[in-house]
């Protein structure tokens, strides 16, 4: 039965759009690390870079020699860790895009290992040539306790989230660990209003 995260993974991918705590187990992730505003080109080219070798991982049923252990999936959507360059010019509430700096990743199946991700490397690199295959790490990711909640709206509204997040956080006595996040997005930005996007926020405490 193919593994579909919209309905095997709900609380991990679709919370509430209020607070809630989630404890993550660790999972395999290809990523991505980069800075800079996530509307410049480099950030596109990232993400194109991961989907890539997602779909080469997910295709590679189609092998002469398929991977053992392989099972049917959707790939899962595009997440981010995100940071500051220089916390120095932090300004509460406000998004300085040019300060960011960001860690950008695809999930991936319990079958992956080293051996088939540098064989679909292999694979992919053939097919685009032109990508940023030199970047992408495969690691394993534990989060750890989260406070999470959805999003819904422009990018530029997150931090009306994320107060409620840290207010819920001290009200159960828990503290945010870092300035550090998470983003999952859920709907593309660019076939989507921004008043109807859907992202996934969370950080640990």
């Amino acid at each position: 039965m193919k593994h579909e995260w919209r309905k095997k993974e709900k609380h991990i991918y679709l919370p509430k759009d209020k607070p809630e705590l989630i404890e993550l187990p660790t999972f395999k992730y290809i990523t991505i690390k980069g800075q800079g505003n996530p509307n410049n080109i480099d950030f596109a080219r990232h993400v194109q870079t991961l989907y890539s070798i997602a779909y080469g991982i997910r295709m590679s049923y189609k092998w002469d020699n398929p991977p053992k252990g392989y099972y049917e999936y959707t790939v899962y959507p595009l997440e981010g860790f995100w940071d500051l360059i220089d916390h120095s010019k932090y300004v509460p509430g406000q998004v300085d895009k040019d300060n960011l700096k960001y860690e950008i990743m695809l999930r991936q199946p319990d079958f992956l290992d080293q051996n088939l991700f540098d064989q679909v490397l292999e694979v992919v690199k053939k097919k685009k040539t032109d990508l940023d295959y030199n970047l992408v790490e495969l690691k394993d990711i534990s989060e750890g306790l989260c406070v999470q909640m959805m999003h819904k709206g422009s990018y530029e509204s997150e931090p009306q989230s994320f107060s409620l997040m840290e207010k819920y956080a001290k009200e159960n006595g828990y503290e945010r660990q870092s300035m550090v996040h998470k983003e999952i997005y859920l709907k593309d930005p660019k076939k989507t209003e921004p008043n109807k996007l859907q992202t996934v926020l969370r950080f640990k405490v």
